[in-house]
């Protein structure tokens, strides 16, 4: 088994979201990365600490503030510009997640200074790391793309016209009708004849919260009808579409701040 330097910490997975190839979160106090290249994009943020890297033989640097984008096939290597090493966290994104028209653009401005946009890649690692939240995750990542080609320079995606009301109504009944099973947003944007961006902002102009905030909201609805019917939170959770108790829990709770298990309590 191989030996990883002192301090240096690790975990990767690959989610159930189109686009992602793997997440990777790493903490390292004096590991360097030679040159190398990917076969996918690079999105990385950093937490702790700064990281200097050279891209096609220049010199740059990922900081806590901003985003690094490194395109595919292009060589680059990584190391600390600190004493105390860094801590990142990269998703690797497929190519058919970005068009190879701005690999070019990505070499000359792999540094974005957009607080925005690093604040959506927080919030979509944290969808990442709970199963049974892909849907959020689809739907934070189609969003994060298409701010990712604003900052490149790039034209929105052929045929997404502005936010459409009856685009929006269609995507609410889909859900509604599905809300145990669920649908991916690729799924739900092939259904409706729209693109996955456009599908996001079109409901979350109408109806005000993003499609996957509404579907997680009928899904609390549903488990506290359920509970309240009698029924035990293991077998709501999987009758409510939740992954698992533990993912009924953590939203129940968020939305209601009480656990399932005391829910249906009397004083």
């Amino acid at each position: 088994m191989a030996t990883r330097p002192a301090g240096s910490q690790v975990s990767a997975w690959r989610p159930a979201v189109a686009g992602v190839a793997e997440v990777f979160h790493a903490h390292f106090v004096d590991h360097a990365y030679p040159r190398h290249v990917h076969d996918v994009w690079t999105l990385l943020i950093v937490d702790d600490g700064a990281v200097r890297f050279d891209l096609d033989r220049h010199r740059h640097g990922a900081l806590r503030t901003s985003v690094t984008l490194l395109p595919p096939y292009v060589p680059h290597d990584g190391r600390s510009a600190t004493a105390n090493g860094f801590r990142k966290r990269v998703l690797y994104l497929d190519t058919s997640a970005l068009d190879a028209a701005l690999v070019g653009r990505a070499v000359d401005q792999p540094d974005l200074a957009d607080p925005r946009l690093r604040d959506r890649i927080h919030h979509l690692h944290q969808a990442l790391g709970d199963a049974g939240d892909e849907f959020e995750a689809e739907s934070r990542l189609a969003l994060i793309l298409d701010r990712l080609r604003q900052q490149l320079g790039a034209r929105a995606p052929a045929g997404v016209p502005p936010p459409a009301r009856g685009l929006a109504v269609r995507l609410r009944e889909l859900l509604d009708a599905r809300t145990v099973e669920g649908v991916t947003l690729r799924e739900a944007a092939e259904l409706l004849h729209a693109h996955p961006t456009h599908l996001v902002r079109a409901f979350s102009h109408l109806h005000g919260l993003p499609p996957h905030a509404y579907l997680t909201g009928r899904r609390v609805e549903l488990a506290r009808r359920l509970l309240l019917a009698g029924q035990r939170p293991a077998e709501v959770a999987a009758a409510a579409g939740f992954f698992d108790q533990a993912h009924l829990t953590r939203h129940f709770r968020r939305y209601l701040g009480v656990s399932p298990a005391r829910y249906p309590a009397r004083s």
